[in-house]
């Protein structure tokens, strides 16, 4: 019997490729080494989430434009014309922030 350290040992008739008494046992069918269904496992996952991805797609619609979309623009040009009007909330929060606790109204 011959060794190779790489292989490990072989007889002469499984290294000329006889299938006597000797022979290797046979090959374990694919679906049994692990590592195959860790390559399928990536492509199999993304599948399934593109068609989860296209139910929520159809299931959930995007909402419609408003119909009034014109006259909200309108609205909006109009707050957005005078700033100081517009930015008296956010002025006041800030002063008030700032303002030391004793110096603030009771």
């Amino acid at each position: 019997m011959t060794s190779n350290p790489a292989i490990g040992p072989t007889s002469p008739s499984v290294a000329a490729g006889s299938t006597g008494s000797g022979a290797a046992p046979a090959a374990a069918p694919w679906w049994k080494f692990g590592h195959v269904w860790l390559v399928i496992a990536g492509p199999a996952i993304v599948i399934v989430a593109g068609f989860v991805t296209l139910w929520l797609a159809i299931s959930r619609p995007d909402p419609v434009v408003a119909e009034d979309y014109y006259r909200q623009g309108i609205e909006i040009n109009k707050t957005l014309e005078n700033p100081a009007k517009s930015l008296a909330p956010a002025v006041k929060g800030r002063n008030h922030a700032a303002t030391p606790v004793q110096d603030q109204p009771r």
